[in-house]
């Protein structure tokens, strides 16, 4: 789902209420349906990542996931791990663990990240060659590298 249509929409509506006024108030109502953007496609990520957990708890042995990937959210959904009972039924898998790790949900947070210019340069361009932000391109290699770790260490350190 792309969420530059809804941003679009938002900002045609500004513009349109604004074009009634004179001039400075179209341009000042251009620059600040510009300046939302952002925040608009951050506040449609969280509502959908809301609605996500409500679908969730009424699924039961499946979870919906909610991701940004570059301009789009992708919605992804997987079976809830089993953890084994009190017979030792149930078993949960290096498989599961990571369908978990792609199930996490909630707030995001701000990171700040200082890099050599040759490392952010060369990251800046890997970035642009899979049509993601810097942003999104860190936050995926990161995920990568924990679940990589969490392969390595087992499920016990999960």
């Amino acid at each position: 789902m792309d969420l530059g249509i809804y941003a679009s929409r938002l900002r045609d509506d500004l513009n349109a209420a604004a074009a009634l006024g004179d001039e400075q108030t179209r341009a000042t109502a251009a620059a600040l349906a510009a300046a939302v953007e952002p925040a608009a496609r951050l506040l449609l990520l969280s509502a959908l990542t809301d609605f996500a957990g409500e679908v969730t708890s009424e699924l039961g042995n499946r979870t919906v996931g909610v991701r940004l990937d570059g301009n789009e959210v992708a919605v992804d959904v997987h079976r809830t791990p089993t953890a084994p009972g009190p017979e030792g039924e149930g078993t949960t898998t290096a498989e599961d663990l990571g369908a978990a790790f792609d199930d996490v949900t909630g707030d995001i947070s701000r990171v700040t990240l200082r890099l050599m210019d040759q490392i952010k340069s060369k990251a800046e361009e890997a970035a642009s060659q899979n049509g993601v932000s810097l942003n999104s391109w860190v936050s995926q290699a990161v995920q990568g590298a924990l679940k990589d770790q969490m392969r390595r260490n087992g499920r016990d350190n999960f």
